[in-house]
């Protein structure tokens, strides 16, 4: 009797491998939150040994930080694609706003409701979050800025009105774990209607942007 030849295994570039770590942890984050990555959870999920992650990352907390920047990360790109560059300013952010309101972000609401909240508690996952909000924050900045100098919108303050986008954003994401929340349209557009008032847009202007 011949024996069976054994499956030959491919060793990954460390590049490659480590991705795939981030990322995995990242989907554990999104799904169920940040205290469910651990070093063997992550194992367990690509079918290997703890001690492979543990080589990339030696502590978990390094792990849960990186996996939540290349959420929030991915979560910017998909809202504010660059192949969106080209288009007007008011269509930019009629594009982001819609796309926050429609449901889809769910989840990615939930990790920022549960990144802030552990953050307290851990230093690397709290430097990750405030780096994270820079980002979204300038990158929110320069387009009512671009916005502004195009004649799209009428305000002398870029940096005031996205805070008052962004924290007008959050909070609504804090009743992300609500799923008794009061169903009200004013909800839906409460971001839309803000930025419209900020920016000097009619209101519905940027609903049919969108």
């Amino acid at each position: 009797m011949t024996s069976r030849p054994q499956p030959t295994r491919t060793r990954k570039l460390p590049g490659e491998r480590r991705a795939e770590i981030v990322q995995t942890a990242a989907s554990i984050a999104l799904e169920e939150g940040l205290e469910r990555i651990t070093l063997r959870r992550v194992a367990d999920e690509l079918g290997v040994r703890p001690g492979l992650i543990g080589h990339y990352f030696p502590a978990a907390d390094n792990l849960v930080s990186e996996a939540f920047s290349h959420a929030a990360t991915q979560e910017r790109e998909s809202l504010l694609p660059r192949d969106e560059h080209g288009l007007p300013p008011d269509e930019r952010l009629a594009r982001f706003l819609v796309r926050l309101t429609d449901g889809e972000y769910r989840d990615l609401s939930r990790l920022w409701l549960n990144a802030r909240h552990v953050s307290r508690f851990k230093t690397g996952l709290r430097a990750a979050v405030s780096a994270q909000e820079s980002e979204t924050r300038t990158a929110l900045v320069d387009l009512i800025e671009e916005g502004r100098r195009t004649g799209d919108f009428t305000t002398d303050d870029a940096l005031g009105a996205a805070l008052y986008i962004l924290v007008t954003v959050d909070g609504l994401g804090a009743y992300a774990n609500d799923d008794t929340q009061v169903d009200h349209p004013v909800l839906e557009d409460m971001a839309i209607a803000t930025a419209e008032r900020l920016l000097g847009l009619t209101r519905g202007t940027l609903r049919t942007r969108a």
